[in-house]
């Protein structure tokens, strides 16, 4: 009899340019260790521990030590795939089901999302390896409480995907909200290994392809570089999500957030009781005595390197300043 198991992926790829300069390239924001003194990482590993039997972590060299010294100090077991050079969601996400046997049920994760409610969060799980057992590939769609515009959405009917869309406007976010069929898509799935490949290669052949001669050059988890250059670096969600006619979405009424911004950030923040002064001024990094005169609604960054004083709605736009650094001053990312 083919064994069955179920397994956390959890993928730690991202640099969370969007919380700079808290989240570095040397301490991604998954790292870092400002939400109830754990890392979100951390949080990911905890999570799932009742749920799945197995922990498969997909990172990539630059930070798999630091997910290593956080496994090893809770002495938590668990498989190891480093990426020589990232490939996008897709060709991640293909390396865990190549290293999993077929039937083997894969839960994969970002690793720097905040969840509450335990209790709708297993009930959520609970129905996605039902569905994933059964040969569906799931994707976990959220209960909006706003219309956010820093997420994408899932048009449903019940549990079929009529259509994903990308982040939208402000005005279209609404629209979302009011129709009451749209979810925040989550970026979590839930699906059988062997389905997944499946449907990879049959929608993107040549991620599959290239994917699989680079996991058969990998040596200890490592996958070959050259190999992972031939990759095309495309997301699962185009690669798979909407083109797969075997997606159901469950309907997810926990707490979540994907905290990729420092407007998400303040908020939790807020809501776990890190002080704010009378007009909603918060200071993050530092115990110094900080003063905000005629401001409201801002955000103060402190690091050793660098600085960011950020009028909250703006959060978006620390992108574009991550990405202009990355002309100017790179050292600053480090």
């Amino acid at each position: 009899m083919e064994s069955k198991s179920i397994t956390h992926v959890i993928l730690t790829g991202g640099v969370g340019s969007r919380l700079w300069p808290l989240s570095r390239k040397s301490r991604p924001k998954q790292y870092l260790d400002i939400f109830d003194g754990k890392s979100l990482f951390e949080m990911t590993v905890e999570r799932n521990r009742n749920i799945a039997d197995k922990i498969m972590v997909v990172g990539n060299i630059d930070n798999c030590h630091l997910s290593k010294a956080i496994l090893e100090k809770t002495a938590t077991e668990y498989v190891d795939i480093i990426e020589s050079t990232p490939r996008n969601t897709a060709a991640a996400i293909a390396f865990a089901a190549f290293a999993s046997n077929p039937n083997d049920i894969l839960i994969v994760t970002p690793s720097d999302h905040i969840i509450g409610n335990m209790p709708s969060y297993q009930k959520a799980m609970d129905e996605a390896i039902d569905k994933a057992s059964k040969g569906f590939i799931v994707t976990f769609g959220i209960v909006p409480t706003k219309p956010e515009i820093g997420y994408g959405y899932i048009e449903r009917n019940a549990d079929d995907v009529l259509s994903f869309r990308e982040k939208p406007n402000q005005v279209t976010a609404a629209e979302f909200i009011s129709q009451g069929n749209f979810l925040w898509n989550s970026g979590m799935f839930c699906f059988k290994a062997g389905v997944f490949l499946e449907e990879l290669k049959a929608h993107a052949p040549k991620v599959y392809e290239k994917s699989k001669i680079a996991w058969e050059k990998s040596k200890d988890g490592v996958v070959d570089f050259d190999a992972s250059m031939l990759i095309p670096s495309i997301s699962v969600d185009y690669a798979v999500m909407e083109r797969s006619r075997k997606i159901k979405v469950v309907s997810s009424a926990f707490v979540w957030s994907d905290l990729g911004s420092f407007e998400s950030v303040y908020d939790y923040l807020v809501s776990i009781g890190h002080p704010v002064d009378k007009h909603r001024n918060m200071v993050i990094g530092t115990d110094i005595y900080t003063a905000f005169i005629g401001m409201k609604d801002t955000i103060f960054i402190h690091t050793d390197t660098a600085h960011l004083i950020l009028q909250k709605e703006f959060s978006q736009d620390v992108k574009s300043l991550y990405g202009s650094l990355e002309r100017s001053n790179p050292e600053l990312l480090t």
